[in-house]
């Protein structure tokens, strides 16, 4: 029972810790916007500013799955919370466009703590409990909803500038708590010397290259709209920032909390199956979101009709709050398939397929910007992840058929060795 309840702390306070993180990982989706009036960036520049925390916060998940395993979590998530109050506290005297490109690196690395969260929390319970405890600590990407929250108040209240000063305390007080509330089992740590080098040589692996692909639609998709959708009601749909961050909040709270149910799913239902049926949501909800605003007229026989096609705020919303289910449920879905195949090494290959992930989520704003620089259309966004959803949805079919016809015929080579031993049993008999 002491054990259990150890367990349960852990995972309490790992989830309120990650939670933090995310939230300020994510701060520049808010913060941005008058940022970007302040500075006069266009739309690729921002889309630069919104991702710089993702790159760091993804390049660094390699090494800190690897320390993780070493070291053990409840160390390496403590120092790594507390490196981060300092910049974070610095973008409120930035004044100029690579300070805040500069200072978003040192604070994304905030967004490091899913690799170091992950297996720590994992491993505190069992396998077949090991989803839903993942998911219930990754429902900590919640926090991009509770940036779109918090930050809109704060601006109205005293501008931009108040947001990272807020921001700094909260995570030093989440760090303390985390540090008070957690604990350590040295049984839990991997003594290995493994590299960098070794660790990336997994991506030679399929199934590590192809997890990497549908992490990179479900969490990087998820982090690249999380990041980009307050600004696209203001300039789509003409809505302040504190009312486009609220509608906002309808994609990224439900793609965050809802990672436990995600995780119970795939516990029940299987990995495959789940991240399947996500995938086909997600297809179909971006086919429909990628229409943009249309204006036609069609001559008849009364003369020129004008008709008008297009997403209404509501409609949309709508459809942004399924994905933001289905791509809630991928993201523990892909992550029970890696318990399931890297139970040993959950730290290293969760670095990996995190890193993969967060390289989306540090993209796709980039590409959001340079499509509606080069094209003009805002929805071209939602036409490149319909692009990205289909190339999982054709991998998925094929690599998992072709597995599934490997295993038949290895189960019919196995029945036909064993048929004669069993007949010369019987003539012995």
């Amino acid at each position: 029972m002491a054990s259990q309840s150890k367990a349960y702390s852990v995972l309490a306070s790992s989830t309120l810790a990650f939670t933090i993180c995310f939230t300020i990982w994510m701060m520049f989706g808010v913060i941005g916007i008058p940022i970007k009036t302040l500075l006069h960036l266009n739309e690729t520049q921002f889309g630069l500013l919104t991702a710089m925390p993702v790159l760091t916060g993804s390049l660094i998940r390699v090494p800190l799955g690897i320390w993780t395993d070493k070291f053990g979590g409840r160390i390496v998530f403590f120092l790594l919370m507390l490196s981060t109050v300092f910049p974070i506290y610095m973008i409120s005297y930035a004044t100029q466009y690579w300070h805040f490109l500069v200072l978003g690196l040192f604070v994304g690395l905030a967004g490091g703590s899913f690799s170091v969260g992950t297996p720590y929390v994992a491993r505190w319970f069992k396998k077949d409990r090991q989803g839903l405890a993942m998911g219930i600590f990754g429902a900590g990407n919640a926090g991009a909803a509770v940036n779109k929250f918090i930050a809109p108040v704060l601006i109205a209240a005293a501008g931009w500038t108040l947001v990272p000063k807020v921001y700094a305390l909260m995570m030093l007080i989440a760090a303390l708590i985390f540090w008070f509330f957690s604990a350590t089992d040295p049984a839990h740590n991997i003594k290995s010397n493994v590299s960098f080098t070794a660790q990336l040589s997994m991506l030679k692996d399929p199934k590590v290259l192809r997890y990497c692909q549908y992490y990179s639609v479900v969490f990087g998709g998820y982090v690249g709209l999380s990041l980009w959708m307050v600004k696209y009601y203001v300039t789509e749909y003409g809505f302040d920032i504190k009312t486009a961050a609220l509608l906002a909040a309808c994609f990224s709270l439900p793609g965050g909390v809802l990672r436990a149910l995600g995780g119970w799913m795939a516990d029940k239902y299987g990995a495959y199956k789940v991240t399947w049926w996500v995938m086909w949501v997600c297809w179909v909800a971006f086919f429909l979101l990628s229409y943009p605003q249309t204006d036609f007229s069609i001559q008849t026989v009364s003369g020129m009709q004008s008709f008008h096609i297009g997403l209404t705020p509501v409609i949309f919303t709508c459809l942004l709050f399924v994905v933001g289910i289905a791509m809630a449920i991928g993201k523990a879905s892909v992550f029970k398939f890696i318990s399931n195949d890297y139970g040993q090494n959950i730290g290293a290959v969760s670095g990996i397929v995190g890193l993969a992930g967060g390289l989306g989520g540090f993209v796709l704003p980039i590409l959001f910007g340079a499509l509606v620089d080069i094209t003009g259309v805002r929805s071209s966004c939602f036409m490149l992840l319909y692009g990205s959803t289909c190339v999982s949805l054709v991998w998925m079919h094929f690599q998992f058929r072709n597995e599934a016809m490997l295993a038949a015929q290895a189960a019919r080579t196995l029945q036909t060795t064993r048929t004669p031993q069993v007949t010369r049993s019987v003539h012995a008999l």
